[in-house]
């Protein structure tokens, strides 16, 4: 048996992009609630405010995890659902929701894996300064500590964040994402920082006041990832060099978002490139930012490719004219399934969760009215091969959670991508799985043996 008998096999999603229910018993504004209503600021014009309707429609969704084996699931909370203000008062109603929605999962034998924050910060905190308020740590830690009090005698798998680099990155400094800003790079680095302060009060939060014992994980971003276009040695570590470089940019890197919390400090060859940003560092901080954690969780969609140079460094190597690609358009490079395990446990010792895994494509329904989805089939098998190939190696990879369940809204672009195992008809959101979800459950059934 390759894949481990406890194998996590799911599918992945975000409050703001499925569950709609804006305005919802008690529900407060976030960010992503004020940004979306901002003309232009999404490419189709649309909204999140109903969005899949997960939030009425909850038992539905279930159903069809059940339908598919799926046997975990990874879900985030929304934060103004829960405490609309950010901190202080509690939602109970909101709370009911994400109560009703763990019994529901664990009377059909799914394990809920909760992502405590997945891009949609209060508004109320916003106005407060968001991720520049040193304050955020505490207020982070406040709010995982009411999860805590409800939900966690059911849960024990937590994820506190959700790809930092894209809501400090895209949100405030890019400005493509909410809250649309463009800040200068000192002040993305604070607000970074602050970021991985609140991980690691959130991660106290967890081990204090969790009434199962937990496991722990974070998920960065993990597109900073260069595979190698041989199995050359010299390119191999070239690559490895360059997936965790220093760089100008780096909110984006991933040696920023990683080395603090399983290394305790910041790289050092990117602190001399940013030294002149680079925000205070408290006594403490990094002991904080490092509290142990039980996993990586990695959102791995493409890879960059690349080769040794005379000099040992990494060229990236360009992708070939009439590349294969995704409806996003991404290039498709099942290899990164492979190279993204192996770098990232080699260098951080802990087990591998891949927490997203998917592509966009051009689905309808067909004549015969189902959806019929050879791409996605495709797609993922080829990434499953490469997953299976590391786990082969040795890698310790506890779960593998394809992105997404249904389709959805995807942030700035939109309804214009469809990612989902499942098609929703936007207008009614009704539910159709897709052939690659009924392949998906086979997959599962045999525990990856069929790949």
């Amino acid at each position: 048996m390759i894949f481990k008998k406890d194998f996590a096999w799911g599918a992945a999603t975000a409050s703001y992009q499925n569950e709609g229910g804006m305005n919802a018993d008690g529900k407060g504004l976030s960010i992503w609630d004020v940004f979306t209503h901002e003309k232009g600021r999404v490419a189709d014009g649309t909204n999140g405010d109903v969005a899949c309707d997960q939030y009425h429609r909850i038992e539905e969704d279930i159903d069809i995890m059940k339908e598919l084996s799926m046997n975990a699931y990874r879900f985030s909370l929304s934060w103004p659902r829960i405490m609309p203000e950010g901190n202080g008062q509690v939602n109970e109603k909101g709370l009911d929701f994400y109560d009703r929605m763990v019994d529901s999962l664990l009377e059909r034998g799914i394990t809920p894996y909760i992502t405590l924050f997945h891009w949609d910060l209060p508004y109320e905190l916003y106005l407060k300064g968001g991720w520049l308020n040193p304050d955020m740590p505490e207020w982070f830690a406040e709010y995982t500590s009411a999860v805590m009090n409800r939900l966690s005698d059911r849960v024990d798998h937590w994820i506190t964040q959700n790809e930092p680099q894209c809501y400090i990155g895209s949100g405030m400094a890019s400005g493509i994402h909410a809250p649309g800003l463009k800040m200068n790079k000192k002040d993305c680095l604070q607000a970074a920082h602050n970021s991985l302060l609140a991980h690691g009060r959130s991660v106290q939060a967890i081990r204090a006041e969790a009434r199962k014992t937990p496991v722990i994980g974070y998920a960065p971003a993990a597109w900073w990832l260069w595979s190698p276009v041989s199995d050359d040695p010299a390119d191999i570590e070239a690559c490895r060099k360059q997936t965790f470089c220093a760089d100008e940019d780096q909110v984006g890197g991933s040696a920023w978002w990683m080395d603090p919390v399983f290394l305790g400090k910041y790289p050092e060859s990117a602190v001399k490139i940013v030294e002149e940003y680079m925000p205070r560092i408290g006594q403490g901080d990094m002991k904080l930012i490092s509290q142990p954690v039980d996993f990586l969780g990695i959102n791995v969609y493409q890879t960059y490719l690349g080769k040794a140079a005379e000099d040992g460094c990494c060229i990236t190597v360009d992708h070939k004219p009439g590349y294969d690609k995704t409806a996003y358009p991404w290039p498709i490079t099942p290899q990164a399934l492979y190279w993204g395990p192996k770098f990232f446990s080699e260098r951080y010792h802990t087990q591998i969760i891949v927490t997203e895994n998917g592509l966009s494509n051009t689905d309808w329904i067909h004549l015969d009215g189902k959806v019929h989805d050879p791409q996605r089939i495709d797609f993922t098998h080829k990434y499953l091969k490469q997953l299976k190939r590391a786990a082969e190696e040795g890698i310790d990879i506890g779960g593998y959670f394809h992105w997404t369940l249904t389709d959805n809204f995807e942030w700035a672009t939109g309804y214009g991508n469809r990612f989902g195992l499942v098609y929703v008809d936007f207008e009614t959101n009704r539910r159709i799985i897709k052939d690659s979800g009924y392949w998906y459950k086979s997959v599962i059934e045999s525990n990856g043996e069929i790949i």
